[in-house]
């Protein structure tokens, strides 16, 4: 039995004149035709958007997205949610990013915050962000500040001051990934006495104003624009907590990159394949007549797919990690040990996909000739998206410290907040 259902009538998608054709009935479930029907509809409008060389936002997809529950896959089942684990949850992440790298990386921040949710201690605010949650809300970030001194730290220039029996929200964020898409947002804060705190507010309220001025070389649509705060209200019960972990776990935002970064490696591979099997001439010195029955340009595809099939492998074990460190957790505290291991393979799978990813990008142009270089082919996106997601964090300072623990055992700097 399906859980989604094609109408004759539109939905309309709130944040856009689009307009979405389907209805899903019930949460969205790993491995079922619903999820694989969602990723298709968000790839076919991917095309849609691309083919018309157009740079409209990808409206469509969030309205399904919130329709399916998509951001409610990793609850469990009994609360509404997909029952969906860390690795299989990275596995669809890979998929999405295959669909659409835009809204796969929008994401983040969201399953983040589930993430956080589902290991923190069992009380009526938990119990309230997970409904909305299994309700179909999505919730943004507001963290990233431009000050140096403040990276990986417990101070904002953010602040959140008292206003009677509320607080008022100043300040100024930064790189804010996919909040222009959500409902609720994320903002890391410092109230009186330096005291670092997160506070969630909805994306619409007096004195949030939300900039899409991201512009970057790629992931050009993942809504990482300024988010301004003025003034804004913010409720005593919308203080969503204090970071006092006792382990600091920073594993899972920097896996997820990479499961965006294997999904657009997917994609080389089918743009690759393509670009073979429509050109009809075939290269001077070619070892065949046509280019699809030529053994150099097959070698080249098969080298590139073999590669997108690694990066998978890596993250997925490297999930398996985080699903173990996640198991252990009690009130809110994740075993270190567990913690530190996730850590070494998350920052291993970047050392080793940031390399390979950026390397088939490349390699793409080979099978394809001059004609593959048109901007109207835009097949350049590929490297441009890799390589904007790979600049998150320097690979060379996650290798330096894995080389350090392999030889001198001292353990990785885990230092950075959750969230």
């Amino acid at each position: 039995m399906t859980n989604y259902r094609n109408l004759n009538v539109s939905v309309d998608t709130g944040k856009s004149s689009e307009k979405s054709s389907y209805l899903f009935t019930e949460p969205v479930k790993f491995h079922t035709p619903a999820l694989n029907e969602l990723i298709s509809i968000i790839a076919q409008d991917t095309k849609d958007r691309r083919s018309a060389n157009s740079e409209a936002h990808p409206y469509l997809a969030w309205d399904v997205i919130r329709q399916s529950r998509l951001g409610a896959l990793r609850l469990p089942i009994e609360r509404g949610g997909g029952g969906a684990s860390i690795r299989e949850l990275f596995a669809v992440i890979i998929k999405l990013a295959e669909a659409d790298s835009d809204v796969a990386h929008s994401l983040r921040a969201h399953y983040s915050f589930v993430e956080s949710l589902l290991i923190a201690p069992r009380d009526e605010q938990r119990d309230y962000w997970l409904q909305k949650i299994a309700d179909g809300h999505i919730i943004g970030n507001a963290t990233t500040e431009l000050s140096s001194k403040n990276v990986g730290t417990k101070v904002f220039e953010t602040k959140l001051s008292r206003d009677g029996d509320h607080y008022r929200l100043n300040g100024t964020k930064y790189f804010s990934t996919g909040t222009l898409y959500a409902d609720f947002v994320l903002v890391t804060a410092s109230a009186v006495g330096e005291t670092a705190l997160s506070v969630v507010i909805p994306t619409n309220r007096e004195g949030v104003i939300l900039e899409d001025d991201w512009d970057g070389i790629g992931q050009k649509l993942t809504g990482s624009g300024t988010t301004r705060f003025n003034n804004v209200l913010v409720k005593q019960e919308e203080i969503a907590g204090t970071y006092d972990k006792k382990t600091p776990f920073n594993s899972y935002l920097q896996l997820y990159l990479h499961a965006v970064i294997t999904g657009i490696m997917h994609n080389v591979v089918t743009d690759a394949a393509a670009l073979v099997q429509n050109r009809k001439r075939t290269f001077s010195f070619a070892a065949a007549n046509t280019p699809s029955e030529d053994p150099q340009l097959q070698q080249i595809i098969g080298e590139i797919a073999s590669s997108a099939f690694g990066a998978s492998a890596i993250v997925l074990t490297a999930a398996e990690a985080l699903d173990q460190a996640v198991a252990s957790a009690v009130e809110g505290d994740i075993d270190y040990a567990l913690s530190h291991e996730a850590s070494v393979k998350a920052a291993q799978a970047k050392v080793m996909i940031d390399n390979i990813a950026l390397q088939a990008a490349t390699r793409l142009f080979e099978v394809g000739g001059a004609s593959a270089t048109r901007q109207s082919a835009n097949l350049d996106r590929h490297w441009r998206n890799i390589r904007t997601i790979a600049s998150h964090n320097p690979t060379a300072y996650k290798a330096r410290a894995i080389g350090d623990y392999v030889v001198n055992g001292n353990e990785l700097p885990i230092k950075q907040v959750y969230f």
